[in-house]
């Protein structure tokens, strides 16, 4: 499977992502245009990666993937794995937005600790971050506020004086 990373800064090595910024989050989300969420996990050409923060967001990078699923339905030949590499890809992100993901790709992506989320509908990755950067402002649910914790990321405690 080829691999491919794009980012604003070239990265020498290619092997690992860019640092996160202090206090963001990473979240992927998977695209076939790098301007909408409208793509299935295996079958997404590219992941568009952004670091998002209370105060706003910035692109870190663009993973492409040359090898995709056709989405057939149709099982794979034994050690063709598609799914390991694209775990791999991932590696430092919090969060990842898709159409669809599968059973055995969601619990490998938890197993990398990261949350895999269904959106229904195809929408602009520029929505898919003003709504996480909302989440970020106001206080975070409950799962939010877990893969936060478990990112090492602060948030502040809820109190009865938050307003929703």
């Amino acid at each position: 499977m080829t691999l491919r990373r794009f980012s604003l800064v070239p990265d020498e090595v290619h092997a690992m992502p860019p640092e996160r910024r202090p206090g963001a989050l990473r979240v992927a989300i998977a695209t076939q245009d790098l301007k909408n969420l409208n793509a299935h996990f295996g079958s997404a050409r590219r992941f568009a990666v952004y670091d998002v923060t209370p105060a706003g967001w910035s692109f870190v990078e663009a993973v492409e993937f040359e090898d995709i699923s056709n989405e057939s339905g149709t099982q794979r030949t034994e050690g063709d794995d598609r799914i390991t590499p694209r775990v791999r890809a991932l590696k430092g992100c919090h969060l990842l937005f898709c159409l669809a993901i599968g059973g055995p790709s969601a619990a490998k992506l938890v197993t990398a600790k990261i949350h895999p989320i269904k959106v229904p509908h195809p929408q602009s990755i520029s929505d898919v971050l003003w709504r996480t950067q909302g989440m970020l402002r106001k206080t975070p649910p409950p799962w939010l506020r877990k893969v936060l914790a478990g990112a090492g990321l602060r948030q502040r405690k809820p109190s009865f004086d938050d307003e929703d």
